[in-house]
């Protein structure tokens, strides 16, 4: 087999796993549902320049999955793409070489996934139960020195205690 031929299948099965480690999922939020136990209200104009009183009423961690860069995935294609092609003659050599690829591009993009000191932790959804009805939620990256049963004081998107 030429050695353009090789290169060839080699640059390809890198192209595929690289196509395929850019379809990864999005980082998702835990399946679970959310329920806080009433229904929220709505206010279709609502002004954040409106003081408004409430209390905590729980607050949740938001967790997402699949956080990846897919940097795993790539090196794990070009590295099983180069044994694969240390295997076999002719046709089989291309076809060890699209699997190597493929397979190492799956082993890297996991062996991302569990390494790292990555936390799967997004951020905190905030329910506070408002004095005059009703309830807001807020997701923000950390929910402070804030915990349930905490009275609190909303006013320009700040949320603090009272």
């Amino acid at each position: 087999m030429p050695k353009f031929s090789r290169f060839a299948s080699v640059a390809g099965a890198v192209a595929l796993a690289g196509t395929l480690a850019a379809c990864a999922d999005a980082p998702r939020y835990s399946d679970r549902p959310y329920y806080s136990g009433q229904p929220s209200t709505t206010y279709p104009s609502y002004d954040e320049r409106v003081t408004e009183f409430g209390t905590v009423s729980h607050i949740e961690g938001l967790h997402a999955r699949n956080r990846t860069s897919g940097a795993g995935a790539i090196l794990g294609a070009v590295v099983g793409g180069v044994l694969g092609n240390q295997v076999g003659g002719g046709s089989g050599r291309a076809a060890a070489t699209a699997i190597g690829a493929v397979g190492g591009a799956v082993a890297g993009n996991a062996i991302e996934s569990r390494s790292g000191e990555r936390s799967d932790q997004e951020g905190y959804r905030i329910v506070i139960r408002l004095d005059r009805g009703g309830e807001r939620v807020y997701e923000v990256p950390h929910p402070g020195d804030l915990r349930p049963g905490d009275r609190v004081r909303m006013y320009a998107g700040q949320i603090s205690r009272i």
